[in-house]
């Protein structure tokens, strides 16, 4: 090849939603320490923070201007060759994440890929090269993949590189919210190539740019619903999703030393003036959104436009897809089963008989005082567990004969005692009421406590 001909290496855009987080720094220098082209890279953070912009300068970062884009001040700085645009914003401001990460990505400038991420990462050398590679193979198999998952965690710290976790994982279905919202988790895997999933992971997305055009994110969300929000128009909007089946980067979880929007945006700093809304203010229209999109209100989902549901593809394929049925709360048992399946490839032919097989998923591990249990009867012989719904239907019943409590309290470091429930009903229903009744052979039924699910 001739030496005066460079390769062209696509651009990435990089959106990063930042909350007075002191990991940002470390993780742009490690982010471009470890990018194999860095000069390629345009990173836009939504920095929520009081610090003062030379916080960049004192890291290395030159400053290279200041525009307007949308009516916003933007500070652009270079480091590695890479453009680091930052829309400063001070922490009171934020209306949560992803308006945060819609405000990212007003700063996209038609960049051949996407890629969002948290700004608590470390990442793998090239990891550049090895996200487009991973997405150019995927783009063999279809045309809209999308690369994304919960990466591993690590510690920062000085033994940050002994804290990286080595193995990778695919996002799964743990349960329904309050709001009926599905909620992720995650299980490793072994593959020799990326795995197609349903969910996606609001601190990893990588795509082609038009994701952003397609799917921006919802800056009404504010917290939780994020993901499921995202998968779903991914998916109508005719992306597939895919779990990276090697480590592309880590992930900062927990973060207990840190400060979050919930811990500054309170009902005392509101009273105080310091804020227009307390969290949970955003947090309840932004649930209301979500549960719109998933068809879960009488309200269009059209109405969320333009972050609503795309048009090639129904939420009703979504969920033969991932094998939940959104408006009952239920799951097919294969969900919950020790393989936690979440792609099922093949639609059902028989819809009926696919509803046949949902069902609800209940699990709670309840504590009962001595003087709940303990009747004090030398005739005694079991202690009977039942749940019920609001309207007083029976949903589970568990009894317990003396011997089992004799075991509970032994394992017990007081004399309180923690029951188990795990049960699946065919229909939603919600329980509410556990009720705990003796029963001895003398003396027949004792006398019932109650207690709230």
């Amino acid at each position: 090849m001739d030496q005066g001909i460079m390769k062209h290496v696509p651009d990435i855009f990089i959106s990063m939603a930042s909350y007075r987080d002191p990991e940002l720094i470390p993780t742009l220098h490690n982010m471009l320490e470890q990018a194999a082209h860095p000069e390629n890279l345009h990173i836009a953070i939504s920095w929520q923070d009081d610090e003062d912009l030379s916080v960049f300068e004192r890291a290395g970062l030159k400053p290279d201007g200041i525009r307007s884009v949308a009516g916003r001040q933007i500070n652009a700085f270079r480091y590695f060759g890479t453009r680091v645009d930052i829309i400063n914003l001070h922490y009171y401001q934020s209306q949560g994440a992803c308006w945060a990460r819609n405000l990212a990505e007003t700063l996209f400038e038609g960049e051949a890929y996407f890629l969002q991420i948290d700004s608590h990462c470390r990442f793998v050398p090239n990891w550049d090269s090895e996200m487009i590679a991973m997405l150019s193979q995927l783009q063999r198999k279809t045309a809209k993949p999308i690369i994304s998952s919960y990466p591993p965690p690590f510690t920062p710290g000085e033994d940050e590189e002994a804290s990286k976790k080595r193995y990778v994982s695919r996002l799964t279905f743990r349960e329904f919210s309050q709001e009926g919202l599905p909620m992720l988790s995650s299980v490793p895997f072994t593959s020799e190539e990326p795995v197609p999933g349903s969910y996606l992971a609001g601190g990893f997305i990588f795509s082609t740019g038009d994701f952003i055009k397609q799917v921006p994110n919802d800056p009404h969300i504010f917290f939780a619903g994020e993901e499921i929000a995202m998968a779903v128009r991914a998916f109508t909007h005719g992306y597939d999703i895919f779990h990276p089946h090697k480590i592309l980067l880590w992930h900062y979880y927990q973060r207990q030393e840190c400060r979050k929007v919930w811990g500054d945006h309170t009902n005392e700093a509101k009273a105080e003036g310091t804020i227009a809304k307390a969290w949970w203010e955003w947090d309840k229209v932004s649930k209301l959104r979500v549960r719109t999109l998933l068809g879960l209100e009488e309200t269009s989902h059209e109405a969320l436009a333009p972050w609503a549901l795309g048009h090639e593809r129904t939420l009703r394929q979504f969920e033969y897809q991932a094998g939940i049925y959104l408006k009952n709360g239920t799951v097919l048992p294969e969900v919950m089963a020790p393989e936690h399946k979440t792609f099922f490839s093949e639609w059902p032919a028989d819809e009926a008989q696919w509803l046949e097989r949902q069902f609800a998923y209940h699990k709670k591990t309840l504590t009962l005082s001595k003087a709940e249990y303990d009747t004090r009867d030398p005739a005694f012989e079991s202690l009977h567990v039942s749940v019920y719904t609001p309207q007083n239907v029976l949903l589970y019943k568990k009894t317990l004969a003396s011997s089992e409590l004799e075991t509970l309290r032994a394992n017990s470091n007081n004399d309180d005692i923690a029951i188990s429930f795990e049960f699946k009903t065919h229909a939603a229903a919600t329980p509410k009421f556990v009720r705990i009744c003796p029963w001895s052979a003398d003396s027949g039924w004792g006398t019932v406590t109650e207690k709230t699910w």
